[in-house]
């Protein structure tokens, strides 16, 4: 897997700013290969020094988590990940082989799955899809000022959970 405390930055065109290297990589469509990557993500954001707290820092672990299960139990096959920071937005793309879109509403088992896209549009500034080839790319952002805490937070997490078990998902507005 990439990433060291030393990665590269490109220059923009006219030297005044840097941005790090976008970080990719293939995860195995395994269960086991979900938390390596995950945490490779928050590393990865360390070693750019993105300007996040370690509990936003948890949010975004949690969002990389969701969409990395979602497309290796929904694909059965191995998927990519991309990294990148803007200087304003830190961007995790996975990249699956699947053309079946992202469905917030739709869930296979209503006691431990089908929050994970609910979770993502609660936590992350942004989220979304596009076609990739064969596939698709689902993304998701994160500003560095961004912290859902306290109250906000549990309601997201119970907003979820809700609505996973009523079957219901209220959509937002």
């Amino acid at each position: 897997m990439p990433v060291d405390d030393h990665s590269a930055t490109l220059m923009s065109p006219t030297d005044t700013a840097s941005l790090p290297v976008p970080q990719e990589w293939d995860v195995e469509p395994e269960p086991a290969a979900v938390p390596p990557s995950r945490r490779l993500i928050r590393k990865i954001a360390e070693a750019w020094r993105v300007p996040m707290s370690d509990a936003a820092l948890r949010d975004v672990e949690l969002c990389a988590d969701e969409l990395l299960a979602n497309a290796i139990e929904h694909t059965r096959a191995r998927c990519r990940v991309s990294v990148r920071w803007t200087g304003e937005r830190l961007r995790v793309e996975v990249t699956d082989s699947s053309l079946a879109l992202p469905d917030r509403e739709t869930a296979e088992d209503t006691i431990t799955g089908g929050r994970g896209l609910l979770l993502i549009e609660g936590l992350a500034h942004s989220w979304g899809w596009h076609p990739a080839g064969q596939g698709k790319t689902v993304w998701f952002e994160c500003t560095a000022d961004q912290l859902i805490t306290g109250g906000q937070r549990l309601a997201v997490l119970l907003r979820a959970a809700n609505d996973q078990a009523t079957g219901h998902p209220r959509r937002s507005a």
